[in-house]
């Protein structure tokens, strides 16, 4: 039996759960979130608890025993508290500035970057060279912090780019100038 698959997810006060044919909606204080998960699976609402069950030892259903269990614990987390994820620019002249619901990067280029919010997804500049990106579902949260990253990934020699907050970049040795003979 899965250990994560088998744990029950508790429901917060202020979160409603419900269960239409394996077809999860799950709505509190942040917003809605709803997705359809395999009808093989059994998932049970009571007590406020979940609890999501497997019919058999299939490796296809305890494969699915335990993402089922964590999609599901993530939707509940994310209309509670949602999900950010924090990207650092690091180089001289990179920077980040928001005007109304989009976001401008100069990242070396000869134009700039722009990037807008989505309805689920909100960016904040707090400081010139810090983006976060906040929303309540976790995949889009990393998706779209993914797709941020990406236009500048750090480089390995002098670290600049664009990195996760707490990212560690290993750093390579420049090229070797020439010895004296």
């Amino acid at each position: 039996m899965s250990r994560i698959g088998r744990m029950p997810i508790t429901v917060p006060a202020g979160v409603e759960v419900k269960n239409d044919n394996n077809c999860i909606t799950v709505k509190g204080p942040k917003g809605e979130l709803t997705k359809q998960f395999s009808t093989e699976l059994g998932i049970e609402i009571a007590d406020g608890a979940v609890t999501v069950t497997r019919p058999s030892d299939d490796k296809k259903h305890r494969s699915l025993h335990g993402l089922t269990r964590t999609l599901i614990a993530n939707m509940v987390e994310g209309v509670t508290n949602g999900f950010s994820k924090t990207l650092e620019i690091e180089g001289v002249g990179y920077r980040a500035a928001k005007s109304g619901n989009k976001i401008t990067l100069n990242l070396g280029f000869s134009h700039p970057v722009v990037f807008e919010e989505t309805a689920s997804i909100k960016l904040d500049v707090p400081q010139p060279n810090r983006i976060v990106v906040s929303g309540i579902d976790k995949q889009a949260v990393g998706q779209f912090a993914a797709e941020i990253r990406e236009k500048r990934p750090p480089e390995p020699y002098k670290g600049k780019g664009i990195r996760y907050a707490g990212e560690h970049i290993i750093r390579k040795e420049g090229k070797a100038g020439k010895g004296k003979k």
